[in-house]
């Protein structure tokens, strides 16, 4: 098989150091381009979106705790065992995070975000406007457990 190779463009930095399921929207987070590669100027427009997409490496997860088969989400046996690409869950595969943020401001080569949920020092791999013609098209379907497991996800806004 291949490999990918990939350096990340810059490093968040927030008030959460540990890496933990809820409350993500007490945090306040921003993303350092990496400065020996890219300007300020990498961030023009980005401003004007209202969300950004962040993509990000969650290296805080132990290799052997990757997952690749079946699980119950958040070692939870009241919700179904689950296979990792029908859940969000951070010990997956690839290590990858994807989250859609509120862009707060651009500070120079800081970008400074609402609802990202990656603990500080995590390296980011990409930033990309959130564009509405890009979110799903149709009904969005998912499960009850789905739900309930992202009820306290959010919550704490400061």
């Amino acid at each position: 098989m291949n490999t990918i190779p990939m350096e990340p463009i810059g490093t968040v930095h927030s008030s959460r150091t540990a890496v933990e399921d809820d409350d993500w929207d007490r945090e306040r987070a921003f993303i350092q381009l990496d400065e020996t590669r890219f300007k300020p100027e990498a961030l023009a427009g980005v401003e004007l979106f209202s969300h950004v997409e962040v993509v990000f490496l969650m290296d805080r997860v132990d290799p052997a705790k990757i997952e690749t088969g079946a699980r119950f989400p958040r070692n939870n046996p009241a919700w179904p065992r689950m296979g990792i690409f029908a859940q969000r869950g951070k010990n997956r595969p690839n290590r990858i995070g994807v989250t859609i943020c509120r862009v707060i401001r651009v500070e120079g080569g800081n970008l400074h975000l609402a609802g990202l949920d990656a603990v500080d020092g995590t390296p980011v791999l990409d930033i990309k406007p959130w564009v509405r013609e890009f979110g799903p098209r149709g009904t969005v379907v998912q499960p009850e457990w789905m739900t309930e497991l992202m009820k306290e996800y959010w919550v704490g806004q400061p």
